[in-house]
Order: structure tokens, then sequence, then C-alpha cells
């Protein structure tokens, strides 16, 4: 008898099996996704990598393709899962990647749409370029945006709104908005100190630049080691919460690492809500 996988299980393994086919690769026994001068990462990345599949024997990619190939299966991952869930989050739901090289960025959206006009104020004013700086060009890796709405569909079940009412809110096609952001994901595939400053500046930006509503902002990574996953994981206020890429398979990996500290500190971020599995990414989103 053929067993059906739930359609989210049955994401996640594609995704995996994507990893294997484009990106996740190993040399001389050491899985892309570890740092190879740290003994630590090397053998919880082979015991994640043992439990997902086979990966190729081959030299790991450069630094900037292996971000582009895990930003674009990240974005494959939330197209088949979140746009599934129409029935308890309806809406005209688009998933984007925007890249870095994207100078609009979140501009194009209704909460940050008055970016556009702070950059072109400063183009030919040093002074006003200085005083505001460039903090606020935030291009995430992917966004799921939402398009405003027809009166139609609106009104589906009764007049709810016409021409007298309700003029201001970006959700009605009618008043002429932007696209809203709902979420902003940020793809690391590996963890390191700067990446990990880059990601909870970009959230700060986010939070800061907004007229509106603030968007779920994530963070979608595959580190391996607990200690550099904490370094983001850890505390409040900028982000929503990590989320792993193989998260039962980490924790069954740091378990047989048998370093307590490891085992502690990743309790700590999954029983704190701050570190989930990317299977509860499309459903955390569509709250």
């Amino acid at each position: 008898m053929m067993i059906k996988h739930a359609l989210m299980q049955a994401a996640r393994r594609r995704f995996h099996q994507q990893l294997f086919e484009h990106l996740l690769t190993v040399r001389d026994g050491i899985p892309s996704i570890a740092d190879k001068k740290n003994g630590a990462s090397i053998r919880i990345a082979k015991a994640i990598v043992e439990q997902l599949g086979q990966a190729v024997n081959a030299d790991k990619l450069a630094a900037q393709t292996a971000g582009n190939e895990f930003e674009s299966i990240c974005a494959d991952f939330l197209e088949a899962t979140f746009l599934k869930l129409q029935h308890i989050r309806p809406g005209d739901w688009e998933v984007i990647r925007i890249g870095q090289g994207d100078r609009i960025g979140i501009a194009r959206y209704e909460q940050y749409g008055h970016l556009s006009a702070i950059a072109e104020a400063c183009k030919g004013n040093t002074v006003l370029a200085t005083t505001l700086g460039t903090d606020y060009f935030i291009c995430p890796d992917i966004v799921i945006m939402r398009h405003p709405e027809p009166d139609e569909r609106i009104n589906e079940p009764e007049v709810l709104v016409d021409d007298s009412i309700a003029r201001h809110t970006g959700l009605r096609a009618r008043n002429g908005g932007l696209p809203l952001i709902h979420a902003s994901i940020s793809c690391k595939l590996t963890l390191r100190s700067d990446r990990a400053q880059n990601a909870r500046s970009e959230a700060l930006n986010l939070i800061r630049n907004r007229k509106g509503r603030t968007p779920h902002i994530a963070v979608l990574t595959s580190e391996p080691l607990p200690s550099r996953l904490s370094s983001l994981a850890l505390g409040t206020g900028d982000i929503d919460c990590v989320y792993h890429f193989a998260l039962p398979e980490l924790q069954q990996a740091v378990e047989a690492e048998g370093n307590e500290d490891s085992q502690e500190s990743l309790k700590i971020m999954v029983e704190g809500k701050r570190l989930r599995d990317i299977a509860d990414l499309p459903l955390d989103l569509a709250v």
C-alpha cells in the first residue's frame, strides 16, 4: 500500500532533494555547510547530511553562487507551501526574490514606498545623504507580498465599502496603493558573526523605516552549530524566529555529539520558541 505523505512533509523532502542536487556537497568528508576549521561543525553537519540523503562528492560552490542557490530553493519551498494555505490565510499572494542588486528594494511596497522619495531627495545632496545614510536601502532575500484587493472581492459577502469610506487603507486597490509586504525572509546558508549581524540590522531597519504594519521577519538557515544559531536566535525585538532547514535532524546530531552545552543551548532555543523547523515557517506566516 502506497503511503501518501502530508504536503508539508513532501515539500520538505523536495527542499532537501534540491539542496543535494544543486548546493549541498561533500569534499574530503566535510559537508559544504560545515566550517572546515571547526571539528564540532563538521561532525554535526555530517550527521545531518547522513540523515537527509546522499551528498555528491564535489567542491562547494562559491559563496555568492551558493547563497543565490539557497535563496532560490527556499523561495520554491515557500511557493509550494504557503500558497496552499489560502483557506486559512486568504489573499492574492506572491513569493518574490528581490536580489541584492535591486536598488529599489522594499520601496516598491506599501509600508516603505516613502523611501523612494528619500532616495530621490538624497541624489545630488551630499549633506542630506550623509545625514540620512543608506541604511534604509533594504533588499530582503525573499518577500511574500499581498496585492491590494478590488472592491468586488471585498464586497463579496455584502457591501462593506464604497467611495465614501475607507479611502486610505492600502488593502483596497481602489485607493491606488502599492502591494503590501506580508513577510521578509532572510536566507543564510550558514551563520558567521557578520551574517548574523547583517540579519539583525536588516530586521531592525524593516521595523524602524516602516509606515504601517511590520511584516513577519524570519531567518532561514542550514547552520549546524548551536552556538552560532544562538547568536541570532536568542533575544527578541527584531527577528520573529529563526528557522532551521532540518531541525529534528540537527537535534539528533547534537544529541549524538554529546556536548552538554550544545544540547542545552539547542533546548533553550527550541523550547523558548526562538528556533523552529522549516516546515513550521509557512504555517507561522499564515498567522
